[in-house]
């Protein structure tokens, strides 16, 4: 290999060049970064606005930013005309608004809930009303049509209307109704008929408390009386329509058995003996538990169950072959499902109107291969499906969206078409608003219902920008031209937009920009200026051609200014983690640590490349479901054609190569390492998944379905199944309290090592970290032993 302008011989030197000493390079103009500085607590570069929103009037904004040093949070108030930030601290914070605040129907007042405790705002004279006062936490605020404001406290709700305070709106128990008539019994059946008295006294106590129950109900100053749902339930969630008539009760099976959780052990305590930490459970031990749904009439306290038979679909088994072939049982009856919209519950999943005339909600089956969205007709408790997503890989997490607009009319995303776009429903029919090989994400009706705006990535698929359609159908438009959007609001009066965006070295900052489009104004930029003033190294955006029928895969790829045409430059590919998640794009990496990383690297000599691999977020349903069943497969091939496009087109040197990434990357790099063996000569692995059976269930299952019923997709995903053809240089660097990629992937692969007797291999464990590093030093030592291992093996 030609000889280099400047070139590290000893792992002496190495750390020297690394804990901090200014090496120029003669190749590049830039500032070197040294790993401390990449490693370092990311306060040196400039905190990102974590949040912003808009103050009531519309002429300011606020937003936060963490405090150098501490976990704290600071509150700054910006004006949209421009100024100077102030910081609100002290009396001046109990005067804040708050993100997703909601709008009554005039749009003369916002509700929303700040620090637990739900506000109002009159967007007239800016009057703060503080609605509640508690140590718990209130959450989702809606107005009803008239005025009437619901929110709740866990699963027990209530309601505000100015001048009549706060109130108790419904309550739902999952215990025995205390008027409900005991079980039939022969004795007691007898008794009654026997002793006249006896049966005179209860004909008395019942018709007193039908009496009592009346009087109440009729009592307009009265809570309404607790609805009972019985003792074999377990309440989960729950929704309020907006005038308080009706509740919508999501509940499980009390005491079903809800898989074996882990027990993950921590060593490093300050109790200094060996500690226990409950943690998830694995694939398919056992299944999420399914919901039923009960409509409640909350002033009758009368709640009905519904069934969700008629949605199309149910009875049908999309793993029947595969559960025939494993020698299951057939599926019997209807298939489980769950009401949640993002495939972990956590999601908001039902929606009623403000008018309180309809409710959707979004039911998944467990299996994840169906999803619908029904209404529900009231009148006679019966569920009224509106649309069906049926997947044969799965449904997505995201990309679940739904909601009405002012006259009626149902709004979703689906990916349908391939991509997610933007859908409404009215009269029991959809039409599609927005369409093409882009996605549509976080849509949001305008002020005056007339337009939707949302996140779009048109141009290609790492250029996100706000969006905007008509609500009755037209052109699609680009309200922003910033190429990096994270998120955004729209100003009280809808006639502004604040757009949170973020470029490869701009952590993400807040613009205001008219509704109506034209140039951006930015409010802030938070970089220091050691960061901001540095000359980094800018990604250049790639496709590399497939060679196995994938099309192009989209990349990053890093390298030096000026190439030397008499050499070849040593290789590090980088596998993003998550498998679904997106890193090559205009906005500023999950992975900006990497990004310092890979600056390092080309001082020293590489060049680098970062693909958006078959899985990642992007690029459509197809590119998303390229591994059902054959994780590992597919993104190893698109590695493949990039190395072999580096060779081709950046002076790669493939015999020098080597791979790293974290989580799915660390999952990668081993399938790498293991099946295709010589190819890359080094690769770290960082919180490895070597074992897809020891993953959870909302995951795996979706791609891999679950070990017992299709055992075959675990046997080709799993790495240590390959471990075998191990014969390059391996680092594996896991956190032992990880409570979400298990230390004891990396420690059976370690074993299963030992066993073949594999040389050529380590293993680094971070006793007080977990599956994100939060300690600089614990970064530090990573990505020195990452940095040694590549100049010991790629030069």
């Amino acid at each position: 290999m030609p000889s280099r302008p400047f070139r590290i011989t000893s792992l002496a030197a190495s750390a020297l060049f690394l804990t901090g000493a200014t090496l120029a390079c003669a190749a590049n103009a830039q500032t070197p970064v040294t790993l401390t500085e990449a490693m370092a607590d990311p306060d040196w570069i400039g905190p990102p606005v974590e949040q912003a929103w808009w103050a009531w009037d519309g002429q300011r904004v606020q937003y936060q930013l963490k405090r150098e040093g501490a976990a704290i949070r600071d509150t700054y108030q910006q004006g949209i005309a421009g100024g100077t930030a102030v910081k609100l601290d002290g009396a001046a914070r109990a005067d804040l608004d708050a993100p997703r605040a909601v709008y009554d129907a005039s749009r003369q007042r916002a509700a929303f809930v700040r620090n637990g405790d739900v506000f109002v705002r009159d967007l007239r004279t800016g009057a703060l009303t503080q609605v509640t006062r508690s140590n718990a936490d209130e959450a989702t605020p809606q107005w009803s049509r008239d005025g009437n404001l619901v929110f709740r406290q866990g699963n027990d709700w209530y309601q505000w209307r100015a001048g009549q305070g706060v109130g108790q709106a419904a309550v739902v128990k999952a215990e025995k109704d205390p008027a409900a008539a005991p079980k039939p019994d022969d004795l007691r059946e007898r008794q009654l008929a026997m002793i006249a008295t006896l049966k005179k006294d209860k004909e008395t106590r019942d018709a007193a408390r039908e009496q009592n129950d009346a009087w109440r109900r009729a009592d307009p100053t009265r809570a309404p009386a607790p609805t009972y749902l019985g003792t074999d339930v377990a309440v989960v969630d729950s929704a309020l329509s907006p005038d308080g008539k009706w509740l919508l009760v999501v509940t499980t099976a009390k005491g079903a058995d809800e898989g074996q959780a882990g027990k993950m052990p921590k060593y490093v305590t300050e109790s200094g003996y060996e500690e226990f930490e409950d943690v998830r459970t694995r694939v398919g031990r056992n299944d999420p538990l399914p919901h039923k749904l009960w409509l409640v009439d909350v002033n009758a306290s009368k709640a009905t169950e519904l069934k969700f038979d008629s949605l199309p679909g149910i009875q049908d088994d999309p793993l029947a072959a595969m559960r025939k072939a494993a020698k299951q049982d057939p599926l019997k009856g209807d298939r489980a499902v769950r009401i949640e919209s993002d495939g972990d519950g956590s999601g908001p999943a039902i929606h009623w109107s403000d008018d309180s005339r309809n409710v959707a909600l979004l039911v998944r089956a467990v299996d994840n291969k169906d999803r619908w969205i029904a209404s529900i007709d009231l009148a006679n408790a019966k569920l009224v499906t509106r649309d069906r997503l049926t997947d044969k890989a799965w449904i997505n997490w995201g990309f679940n969206d739904f909601g009405w607009t002012g006259d009626g009319a149902l709004w979703f995303l689906s990916e349908r078409s391939g991509y997610s776009h933007l859908y409404v429903n009215e009269n029991g029919k959809s039409r599609q608003l927005t369409s093409g090989q882009w996605e549509v994400s976080t849509p949001t009706l305008s002020a005056d219902g007339t337009t939707f705006f949302f996140t779009c990535n048109r141009k290609w698929p790492g250029d996100y920008e706000v969006c905007a359609v008509p609500r009755s159908g037209g052109d699609v438009r680009e309200v922003t031209s910033l190429d990096g959007v994270e998120d955004f609001s729209l100003s009280p009066d809808g006639s502004k937009v604040l757009v949170r965006h973020s470029a490869s070295y701009m952590p993400p900052q807040i613009s205001v920009v008219n509704a109506a489009g034209g140039n951006a104004t930015q409010l802030t930029d938070t970089r220091k200026p050691e960061f901001k003033n540095r000359e980094w190294i800018a990604p250049q955006y790639v496709q590399v051609p497939s060679k196995h029928g994938a099309g192009v895969v989209w990349g990053k790829f890093y390298g030096p200014k000026n190439f030397d045409p008499d050499r070849k430059y040593p290789i590090v590919m980088f596998v993003h983690g998550a498998g679904y998640l997106q890193n090559v794009s205009e906005r500023y990496p999950n992975y900006f640590r990497e990004q310092m990383f890979h600056n390092l690297l080309v001082q020293q000599g590489y060049v680098v490349l970062d693909l958006d691999y078959r899985a990642s977020e992007g690029y459509g349903r197809d590119w998303r479901t390229a591994i059902y069943r054959q994780m590992g497969h597919p993104e190893l091939e698109d590695y493949l054609d990039g190395l072999d496009w580096l060779v081709a087109n950046k002076q790669g040197d493939k015999d020098h190569a080597g791979i790293y990434g974290g989580s799915y990357g660390g999952f990668m790099t081993f399938m790498a390492l293991f099946r295709s063996p010589g190819t890359f000569k080094a690769g770290a692995a960082l919180r490895p998944v070597a074992d897809w059976s020891q993953y959870n269930h909302e995951y795996s299952s979706n791609i891999l379905n679950t070990p017992e019923l299709d055992p075959q997709a675990y046997q080709v995903s799993s790495p240590i199944n390959y471990a075998d053809k191990l014969q390059d240089n391996l680092l594996i660097a896991h956190g032992m309290i990880d409570d979400n990629v298990f230390f004891k992937d990396s420690v059976m692969l370690s074993q299963r090592l030992i066993e073949l007797r594999k040389d050529k291999w380590e293993i680094a464990p971070y006793p007080l970290e977990r599956h994100s590093f939060t300690r600089s030093d614990s970064w530090y030592d990573e990505y020195r032993r990452i940095y040694e291992l590549f100049e010991r093996t790629l030069k």
